[in-house]
């Protein structure tokens, strides 16, 4: 067995979720949100897994998740300093959840200014140093 090499990140991924939502809505914003940077950011997902019999699954991200835990009013704060930084931000408003299709989950924003957007939770990535900054004053999830 090989002994495994530690990295340190130079980038983070961070999910911010609203601390009034049920579990099953916090597993779904974290899910969705992080599907974005996933689909969106190159070689943030590392290599497929084998397991020993060679069943093939698929690729996971290459470096950790941090989730957090925010009320509304710090939520709207963190999700603001997102969009004044250089990260990238995944959002997820609260209206999806009454949705049930990728075009729908779309309209629930089309006429919401963003200071007026109500957020379940959001999932920013870049330089370690900006998301500690825009995620000051969440909680790590519990």
């Amino acid at each position: 067995m090989t002994t495994p090499t530690r990295f340190d990140w130079d980038t983070k991924i961070a999910v911010v979720l609203r601390d009034d939502l049920q579990d099953w809505q916090k597993l779904n914003v974290t899910a969705f949100t992080t599907s974005g940077i996933a689909a969106t950011v190159d070689g943030v997902v590392g290599e497929p897994y084998v397991d020993g019999d060679g069943t093939k699954y698929l690729p996971m991200f290459r470096q950790p998740v941090l989730v957090f835990s925010a009320d509304a009013q710090r939520l709207k704060t963190i999700h603001e300093r997102a969009l004044r930084r250089d990260v990238i931000v995944a959002i997820y408003p609260e209206a999806i959840f009454a949705t049930n299709n990728d075009d729908d989950n779309r309209a629930t924003i089309t006429d919401v200014p963003t200071d007026q957007l109500v957020l379940a939770g959001i999932a920013v990535r870049g330089d370690k140093r900006e998301v500690d900054k825009v995620v000051r004053g969440a909680a790590m999830h519990t």
